[in-house]
């Protein structure tokens, strides 16, 4: 029999402050159970009027003085963070959804009993409170509290000393917990909702209509991943949720909607890491009569404006760098991007398939020996210069056969009109001319088929719906899509995608 003694130091504290968090319930639910007895235990009646923060911006330069003239009566309710009892009088701090503010609790306010009733609150504990607005002795914008009611019992405490997790698991498990005690994260999630409004308004101001797409799919399509599937009862057959909703928007485009974006869900059965996400979100957008050259001084735009509006600054830092989204984005073939950090490699030899391929195998790096000189190519730059590319970087010109859905070029067949940006060492955005020949593309679908029955996962299925959308007419169409996590990773300086994600895919607790 293992005793708390007999365990490991670790181990034993552990036990210790699960035993200790056990009877701090156990003391809660007595509260609770008590507070049920005596009348409503979750009241719903409390008028709150006012945030903390609006109060602060309004009220928090005025002097002592001026708020006893104005006596400006406030209701704030909220979850109580820190508590002081000192005998006739406490202090507490409230929190909502816009900040912290202090209330004052008195005898002479409140009444002895009433104030005796707050003492036995729990930190945790959401409060309602009315009362006026003063300053404190040490100039704190404070509320001098007439009414304080408890609204909801917290029976589990909150991590100790409010500091936040220290557990990075426990942070992306309990995310709401991770939100009370951490103003940092609750601030990413506040910028991403801006970052979004930011890119939606830019959108729109510049003539986009925004629209909505399946998110379930009868052939996955629009990129090149494993799906994951499900089943569809009332129509007895095989679904795919979406992996990307580019054959959608395509098809819109065909259908007379010649600038549309959507903000979307997207999901890949694929690996997690600090960069992906098995569920993610994406940002697509087609313009008709563009092509990809333009879609870069477009993308440029687009990231200045949102970090200048969300920011206020084009200048950001991440990770101890500095990022100036103001300069010009530089603009690379993979060759030229190979070269960049390894000039010892020269164009004959990178335009050489057996010595690429006798480069990659030295290097131990993914890739598939059966691929053509420009998927070779593209496994060398993927292995050697992807994660340098910290400034923003498109890389251009991409093979034919690993791109199925971009337009080639007309100088040089065996590229296409495409491009994806990196920034900070990682994809951020895919874009090129759109593939609008409807037999070509055909073509390429069943290239794509092919590869899949060799064993390729990622291979694109065929989509004869989206063939016959083709044959209607698609007019020349640029079309991109931007990570729009990995693009706040950036806009808020996280180092992983998880930071970013209210609720990322965890493997199931023990």
């Amino acid at each position: 029999m293992t005793t708390e003694s007999s365990l490991p130091l670790s181990e034993n504290l552990s036990v210790v402050q699960s035993h200790d968090e056990n009877q701090i319930i156990t003391e809660r639910r007595n509260k609770l159970a008590a507070i049920r007895k005596a009348g409503v235990a979750f009241p719903n009646d409390f008028d709150r009027t006012h945030l903390a923060g609006d109060l602060h911006a309004n009220y928090a330069e005025l002097s002592h003085d001026e708020l006893e003239v104005q006596q400006v009566k406030v209701s704030v309710a909220g979850r109580m963070m820190l508590k002081r009892v000192m005998g006739k009088a406490s202090f507490a701090t409230l929190q909502d959804m816009s900040g912290r503010l202090q209330l004052f609790i008195s005898n002479a306010e409140v009444g002895e009993d009433a104030h005796g009733v707050f003492k036995h609150y729990d930190l945790g504990d959401i409060l309602g409170a009315v009362g006026v607005l003063f300053k404190t002795k040490t100039g704190e914008l404070s509320v001098r509290v007439s009414q304080v009611r408890l609204l909801t019992k917290s029976l589990r405490p909150l991590p100790e000393k409010f500091h936040g997790l220290s557990d990075q698991e426990q942070k992306y498990r309990q995310r709401y917990l991770d939100l009370i005690t951490n103003p940092d994260a609750r601030q990413v999630f506040m910028t991403r909702t801006k970052i979004i409004q930011a890119i939606r308004e830019f959108f729109i101001n510049q003539g986009y209509m925004e629209v909505e797409t399946p998110m379930m799919h009868s052939i996955p399509g629009g990129a090149s991943a494993k799906p994951f599937e499900t089943h569809h009862n009332a129509l007895d057959m095989q679904m795919f949720l979406r992996i990307a909703p580019e054959l959608y928007l395509k098809r819109l485009v065909v259908g007379g909607f010649e600038k549309v974006f959507e903000i979307n869900r997207n999901f890949r059965n694929e690996g997690l890491s600090t960069r992906h996400n098995p569920e993610f979100t994406m940002l697509e957008f087609y313009e008709a009569y563009r092509d990809y050259k333009y879609l870069m001084d477009f993308t440029e735009k687009l990231l200045r404006e949102v970090a200048q509006r969300v920011l206020g600054s084009t200048l950001i830092s991440y990770q101890g760098r500095e990022l100036d989204l103001s300069l010009p984005f530089h603009r690379l073939t993979m060759v030229q991007a190979i070269q960049k950090y390894h000039p010892q490699f020269t164009d004959v030899q990178l335009y050489d398939r057996d010595f690429v391929l006798a480069e990659l195998q030295d290097l131990k790096a993914k890739h598939n020996p059966k691929d053509a000189l420009g998927g070779l190519q593209l496994s060398l730059f993927e292995e050697l210069s992807e994660t340098l590319l910290f400034e923003p970087t498109f890389i251009i010109d991409y093979p034919v056969e690993v791109s199925p859905l971009a337009r080639s070029s007309d100088a040089n067949p065996a590229i296409t009109e495409r491009f994806e940006l990196f920034v900070l060492g990682r994809e951020l955005a895919n874009g090129f001319s759109e593939l609008n020949d409807a037999e070509d593309q055909a073509a390429r679908f069943d290239a794509q088929v092919l590869a899949k029955e060799a064993g390729d996962e990622e291979a694109m299925f065929k989509d004869n719906d989206y063939i016959r959308a083709l044959e209607y007419g698609l007019p020349p169409t640029a079309g991109e899509g931007i990570g729009i996590d990995r693009l706040i990773m950036m806009l808020t300086d996280c180092a992983s995608i998880r930071d970013v994600i209210l609720f990322p895919q965890m493997r199931p607790e023990a």
